[in-house]
């Protein structure tokens, strides 16, 4: 089994709809077994689904590269400088970070509604986190950027990101470093949405994914010094969100408080319209019966005078 063949139908693959993943999967194998043999056939079969945040990460990665390029660039700065024991420039490049993400997750869920799909609340804070995680750390960068992330990753306060069963074929390339010719929705790049058979896929230009570790600071005591520079700054960004949150909540509270109280006089106005409706109801039950009884009425009347007036003319047409 050819394991850049994988790689090259995993990359199709993880670039298409999350909805669709199964059955493209299922098309993918049936060519692979008559392109590549049984082996790629049941590789191609065990690649697993990504869940919906490692799925709009990799459409960033697919459809927005250029994102992921300024995410790395500030985590490697962001890493130099922790190195260095620098914590002033930490904490500059934390908010700067703060700043980047939150212009990342705009982009990304542009990207992903594009491709059909509305970001949860839960999902985008998954998305996040795996994208913080990348600027921590060069293997979840790597795996971010390669296309195939599989699943959610954290830096959990860490300098090392676990990657286990984190990304399809791990061992295989990193997305190509320049977008293709048939460029979409980004500039950076736009594959297509059709599963090409193992020998059709054109070969990408390889790109290893970093695994260069920086070298352990000389001191315990400054490396802790300057992970509290970015936990301060983590903090901070952390307070200001619960603010906004908690600012969303009072509004959403008045709000209900408002509505709740015109649901109760909108409710007390239809009691006495109901009210007034069975009263008028009433009323023309009455009214209908007394008018019955004065047609009747009405009627005897009208035929005892047609009597009169009969009995008044045969009087006058007889003799006296």
């Amino acid at each position: 089994m050819g394991e850049q063949q994988l790689v090259e139908i995993a990359s199709a693959l993880y670039r298409l709809p999350l909805e669709g993943f199964v059955a493209a999967r299922t098309v993918a194998a049936k060519a692979a077994a008559a392109d590549g043999g049984r082996d790629l056939a049941e590789a191609v079969r065990a690649l697993p689904k990504p869940s919906a945040a490692a799925w709009a990460v990799n459409m960033l990665a697919v459809y927005r590269p250029d994102s992921l390029r300024e995410l790395a660039e500030l985590g490697a700065a962001m890493r130099s400088a922790q190195e260095d024991l620098d914590a002033g420039a930490l904490r500059t490049l934390s908010q700067e970070r703060r700043q980047l993400l939150s212009r990342v997750m705009g982009i990304l869920r542009e990207v992903a509604e594009q491709r059909g799909r509305k970001l949860s609340a839960a999902v985008a804070a998954e998305v996040e986190a795996t994208l913080r995680a990348a600027t921590v750390d060069e293997g979840a960068e790597g795996a971010v950027r390669s296309g195939r992330l599989l699943r959610v990753l954290s830096a959990d306060g860490v300098d090392r990101v676990d990657l286990r069963d984190a990304m399809a074929v791990p061992g295989g390339p990193a997305l190509p470093a320049e977008p293709p010719s048939d460029a979409g929705p980004s500039e950076d790049a736009a594959p297509p949405d059709r599963i090409p058979t193992a020998a059709s896929i054109e070969k990408p230009r390889l790109k290893a994914v970093g695994t260069k570790r920086p070298a352990p600071t000389p001191s315990a005591v400054e490396r802790a010094a300057a992970r509290l520079a970015e936990a301060e700054e983590a903090a901070r960004s952390a307070a200001e969100e619960a603010r906004a949150r908690t600012a969303e909540f009072e509004e959403a509270a008045q709000a209900m408080t408002r509505l709740g109280e015109e649901a109760r006089s909108l409710r007390e106005r239809l009691k006495k319209v109901d009210e007034e409706f069975d009263l008028a109801r009433k009323q023309k039950a009455a009214a209908a019966a007394r008018m019955q009884l004065a047609v009747r009425a009405a009627e005897k009347e009208q035929r005892a005078e047609v009597l009169v007036r009969e009995r008044m003319l045969r009087l006058r047409n007889t003799p006296d």
